[in-house]
């Protein structure tokens, strides 16, 4: 079994045990706080069948009003999920790493007035049906990998230009205007 850490980027290839794994969380999320939350969605690389991935299984979740967030992160604690500090807007990072399971959990809670338009949300529809694309992302993030294995944030900066590329595109064929794939 593979540990997962967040200071070790472990890419791996596509596991098909991922979707389940989501489903199973999402029961329990929805369990603990399907009365606050207007959508859940499974996003992020594990999302797309075929994919390389971290075994990171990322989730979305479309709160009314950010401010929500403080009560559900209490509801959250006892199933494991702790609270992140990323400095983000309008955005909440919880992460659940149990030593005992192969996959660790992320869950972005957002703004419903903001959920059409997440890039993240828009990234993985793209990914889904663009498997060219899909295979570019996963050979970059594999070869990436190798060059920054302890260097988590090395990483990700290295992956902005493909991501921003496909966003820029995918605003553009929505008609959206371009923000930067990284919030602050």
């Amino acid at each position: 079994m593979v540990q997962t850490s967040p200071d070790i980027v472990h890419v791996i290839d596509y596991d098909p045990t991922w979707p389940q794994s989501y489903q199973a969380e999402r029961a329990l999320l929805l369990s603990a706080i399907g009365s606050h939350i207007t959508e859940l969605e499974h996003i992020g690389s594990t999302a797309i069948p075929g994919l390389a991935a971290k075994p990171v299984i990322d989730m979305m979740a479309a709160l009314a009003e950010i401010s929500q967030g403080a009560d559900l992160v209490a509801a959250l604690s006892p199933l494991g999920y702790r609270l992140i500090e990323t400095g983000m807007r309008e955005r909440l990072f919880l992460r659940k790493q149990l030593p005992d399971q192969a996959v660790s959990y992320h869950l972005h809670l957002v703004t419903a007035a903001s959920w059409p338009t997440r890039n993240e949300r828009l990234l993985r529809d793209y990914l889904l049906t663009h498997p060219q694309a899909a295979l570019a992302y996963g050979q970059l993030k594999q070869r990436l990998a190798l060059e920054h294995p302890h260097d988590g944030a090395a990483y990700t900066r290295a992956k902005t230009d493909l991501i921003q590329a496909i966003m820029d595109l995918v605003r553009d064929e929505r008609g959206l205007p371009h923000v930067s794939v990284w919030e602050s």
